[in-house]
């Protein structure tokens, strides 16, 4: 087992600031992230838990040229309705209807994303043009996909997302930031024309890395959370006393 390079406390407080201050970045800095570190970010990502140690994940990463010519690629699509409307996700992200209270959390997170940005309800043309900023990879200088075999199940989907955290929260501990993307979905097997993924592999959702740019106020949105007593029941029997 590898030993700690921290005493407790400095350790527990890098471990919380990593995971609490990952958030959705929507603007970075043109700043290169060299592939050493995306490799040494993997890396880490790599000892996340898997059922039967499966380790189900698969990763694309573009930067340069082949980051520039999927973009442009995906926006022309999205710029064009008729094409675009006929796309079909490979699985369903999100739900079919929306209910209490997750109706509301995607308002909240979306005005208030909108209200930064000073773009008014039903001005849908300054939404369609942000919404097209995912297909930029909001300008990050690194862009990546993760893929799974379609064979396996939804239980591979949920090591899936903690492949992901681990991404995301190695990320932070290099002073770096991230958005996780799921806009990229409809444009599925455009992706895996344009990347050369066999049709056995599926689209579980884009990523952008990079530093954030810190001047774009769409980077002071901060996404409010529920505490701990909302969506936690403690059950313990070790009060229970016998008769």
């Amino acid at each position: 087992m590898m030993a700690s390079p921290l005493d407790a406390q400095t350790l527990r407080g890098a471990v919380d600031w990593a995971i609490a201050t990952r958030r959705s970045v929507r603007a970075y800095l043109p700043r290169p992230v060299p592939k050493e570190e995306v490799e040494a970010i993997l890396s880490i990502a790599r000892y996340s838990a898997s059922g039967m140690n499966m380790q189900p994940w698969h990763v694309h990463v573009l930067t340069g040229t082949a980051k520039a010519r999927l973009s442009a690629a995906i926006a022309a699509l999205d710029d064009d309705p008729g094409r675009s409307g006929e796309l079909l996700e490979p699985y369903d992200y999100y739900p079919r209807e929306w209910f209490s209270p997750y109706l509301e959390r995607r308002r909240k997170v979306g005005w208030d994303l909108y209200g930064l940005l000073g773009i008014a309800k039903g001005d849908k043309q300054r939404m369609h043009l942000q919404h097209g900023r995912n297909y930029r990879f909001f300008d990050a200088p690194v862009g990546l996909f993760f893929t799974v075999d379609r064979k396996l199940e939804e239980g591979s989907l949920l090591d899936y997302g903690m492949f992901l955290q681990s991404v995301m929260v190695a990320a932070r501990g290099r002073n770096l930031h991230t958005c996780p993307q799921a806009a990229f979905l409809k444009f599925h097997r455009q992706i895996a024309d344009l990347l050369d993924i066999p049709a056995g592999e599926m689209l579980v959702c884009g990523m952008s890395l990079g530093y954030a740019d810190a001047s774009s106020v769409e980077n002071s949105l901060v996404t409010e959370r529920e505490p701990v007593s909302a969506f936690t029941t403690f059950h313990d029997t070790s009060k229970e006393t016998t008769a």
